[in-house]
């Protein structure tokens, strides 16, 4: 189990994932792409420049209007107050993408993930809902205007894209979840392939070789590979060739390569470098669309302001709690773990602390060859009495890890 002060985990010993500031006696109230929150982070970074260029930028950029949202006066640049959840959907249409374009036009949400800062601003956590995972979907309205789908009782959450949307992938999670999502972005494989080359590329570690003619990643052997462009796609969409095969070990070696991305985002070679900066932006507005609330560019500043500040150690990523080998309607596919999920729901939506020690996940280990850990700085949330009984409380069955701890992804031997 993991201490009960933020510290950064890089020894891959599994760490806390902090939502909130603590009183002298528990938590405070209040609750963080594809791909997931690290997506999120490079996106909103990226806009940071979008006032550099605001004609370029801001003529490519395509919007939705979500199921009930109405327009609000967007934040003053910097000012944005309070916590947000951000819903990022990665779609796996094959239209004018590049070298995965095809004739197949279906449209199903490859990666689904909800990015929930909490609401003192120090802490993140963003959580992949697996593809495969059964849900009730709701009704939802028809992407072409001409009425509602009606609602069903089990599907693949993945099927959602194509139902109705992104509107109709937020009002799903927002009934799985029991939060509400004011913000959702979409993204296509090209943006993934593009912001990846643009940032200069994403290490990455594997311990043995990974291949998947599936994706088409083939990397000879293990150690740490710079990935970019259509290398970078092909990793985070392998799912034949990392942890057991499933959805779920895809997920885990994925948020191996979404950690790397927030550190790399994150670190001054990056934030400084207005030639990178710019090509994230370039490369997000063109290949987005946005909920019409995002889409304003002082929104898109202030909450990449907000990311910006966050330290490593306090940007989680957790799987939703998901389990094979289930029959019924889950047969082949993911079922939930309800209590467990229910649990993690419960902390996200109080902004309380919780502990992960159930490991990183079915596709993903600790890197032996981590960076020594650095001294954890004071968090300044803590009150000077507090005790063992402010300990976090453990989560059993929800797997994930932190922005600064390393890991590698486990290949499918």
């Amino acid at each position: 189990m993991s201490e009960t002060r933020p510290r950064s985990n890089r020894s891959g010993v599994p760490g806390i994932a902090r939502h909130g500031r603590l009183k002298k006696s528990h938590a405070t109230v209040a609750v963080l792409k594809f791909l997931a929150a690290a997506l999120a982070v490079v996106l909103v970074s990226g806009a940071c420049v979008a006032g550099i260029a605001l004609s370029q930028i801001k003529g490519n950029i395509k919007t939705v209007t979500l199921v009930g949202e109405t327009d609000g006066p967007p934040p003053a640049l910097g000012a944005f107050d309070g916590g947000f959840n951000l819903l990022l959907v990665g779609s796996d249409t094959r239209k004018g993408q590049g070298a995965y374009a095809g004739k197949d036009d279906g449209v199903l949400n490859d990666v689904t993930m909800l990015l929930h800062v909490s609401q003192d601003q120090t802490n993140a956590v963003a959580v992949s809902i697996p593809r495969d995972m059964v849900v009730p979907i709701p009704a939802c309205p028809r992407e072409d205007g001409k009425g509602n789908y009606g609602a069903m009782s089990a599907q693949p959450i993945n099927n959602t894209l194509a139902y109705g949307g992104l509107p109709c992938t937020v009002v799903t999670v927002k009934a799985l979840t029991g939060l509400d999502i004011p913000f959702a972005a979409l993204i296509t494989f090209q943006g993934v392939i593009d912001m990846s080359t643009a940032v200069g590329g994403v290490p990455v570690c594997i311990n043995g070789p990974l291949r998947d003619k599936y994706s088409g990643i083939d990397l000879p052997a293990a150690g740490t590979y710079t990935l970019s462009g259509f290398q970078a796609l092909a990793f985070l969409r392998s799912r034949h060739g990392v942890g057991d095969g499933s959805d779920l070990g895809r997920i885990s070696s994925q948020q191996v390569f979404l950690s790397s991305l927030v550190r790399t985002v994150k670190s001054d070679s990056t934030l400084t470098d207005f030639t990178k900066l710019f090509g994230l932006a370039t490369a997000a507005s063109k290949n987005m669309t946005l909920s019409k609330n995002l889409s304003n560019l002082n929104t898109m500043v202030s909450i990449a302001l907000v990311l910006k500040k966050i330290p490593l150690n306090r940007i989680s990523f957790v799987q939703y709690p998901g389990t094979t080998g289930v029959g019924g309607v889950y047969a082949g596919k993911v079922a939930p773990i309800v209590s467990a999920a229910n649990a993690l729901f419960a902390k996200i939506k109080a902004d309380e602390p919780f502990s992960l020690d159930s490991g990183t996940g079915r596709g993903s280990i600790p890197d032996p060859n981590a960076p020594a850990p650095t001294a954890p700085a004071p968090s300044g949330s803590a009150a000077p009495d507090a005790t063992a009984s402010d300990a976090p409380e453990v989560l059993p069955g929800v797997l994930g890890q932190t922005a600064a701890d390393y890991t590698c992804s486990k290949v499918n031997k």
